[in-house]
């Protein structure tokens, strides 16, 4: 069911500041955690949307301007411990794009430092490169984990963000099982030669050696337990409104390894998609303009939809 409290306005163009780049907004997507906002996680109040493809129409250095770009969602402050160790995304004054202390994509300008921004290659389509922020995500779970071939993977959701980390899993050639709810949504992974099986038919014991939650649900954290082998890993992708804690005596118990994941590298998902390793246009579910926006939300909620995108602006 929709419970979000949204609405179309007019809103000024926003200024940048130093440093800044003022983004013209192509077209943008709604991801799980823009639905989770508006059930009130991180108490966002704003413009929301950070995954988007965008044209550079002011910025001090000329080699931005008029370039198609997406950007990376955190804004660091460039001065604290983190941000000097290049750990903008831990920054502990960081602003994020559309979630925190930002207003965000779904808009017809946004700003976002220059340094934070990557120029989109022609023969990726302004669909695909929407789908840049939340592929990166997928990468950041190879940076995190060293995934071997004789590894047992299973993801966990079948849903988008499941979609693309199974199939950033697939390249490391680990022995990998993709897990949801939905038959139609798996056949998605099973087109990519990806082997699937309904969550409720997973053992309980499965003895993964990896297991990624990828549900959007506290759930998942629980049956992902379940499934990993004890010294095993589990990462942890999903953001969710909903307070309740899970037992994590299994944690104890079997030794696991908890590995929080949020965003990743830019530059491998860019490469990923031009030269065709990662296939994101399955996932489009639909696209609306920016006008009928709440409906592309409520859209979006619907069980059994991957994808909507706004369309915000023209090339």
């Amino acid at each position: 069911m929709f419970e979000g409290d949204l609405k179309l306005v007019d809103y000024p163009i926003p200024e940048r500041g130093e440093d800044e780049a003022l983004i013209r907004v192509l077209m943008a997507g709604i991801c799980n955690t823009d639905l989770e906002i508006i059930k009130g996680y991180k108490e966002f109040k704003g413009i929301l949307g950070h995954e988007f493809v965008g044209i550079v129409e002011e910025h001090d250095n000329s080699d931005l301007l008029a370039k198609r770009v997406v950007g990376e969602i955190n804004c660091g402050c460039g001065e604290c411990e983190y941000c000097v160790k290049g750990l903008k995304t831990h920054c502990k004054n960081r602003r994020v794009l559309g979630i925190l202390n930002h207003d965000g994509a779904f808009a017809e300008y946004l700003v976002l430092p220059g340094d934070n921004l990557h120029p989109i290659p022609e023969s990726i389509s302004d669909e695909e490169a929407v789908f840049v922020e939340p592929l990166a995500a997928g990468f950041q779970v190879t940076r995190q984990v060293q995934v071997k071939p004789s590894d047992r993977v299973i993801v966990l959701g079948d849903g988008k963000l499941g979609f693309l980390v199974a199939q950033v899993l697939a390249m490391t050639g680990c022995d990998l099982l993709a897990a949801g709810k939905y038959p139609d949504k798996l056949s998605l992974f099973k087109s990519k030669g990806i082997e699937t099986r309904l969550t409720d038919n997973l053992g309980r014991r499965e003895e993964a050696d990896v297991v990624i939650d990828c549900t959007g649900s506290p759930k998942g954290f629980v049956t992902a337990l379940e499934l990993v082998r004890p010294r095993g890993i589990v990462v942890l992708k999903s953001t969710v409104a909903e307070k309740r804690g899970p037992d994590l005596t299994p944690l104890v118990v079997n030794e696991i390894t908890l590995i929080g994941s949020r965003c990743g590298p830019f530059p491998p998902a860019i490469r990923a998609l031009e030269k065709g390793l990662v296939d994101v246009n399955p996932l489009i579910s639909g696209i609306f303009s920016i006008d009928n926006g709440v409906d592309a939300f409520k859209d979006a909620s619907q069980k059994g939809t991957f994808k909507i995108l706004l369309r915000v602006g023209w090339k």
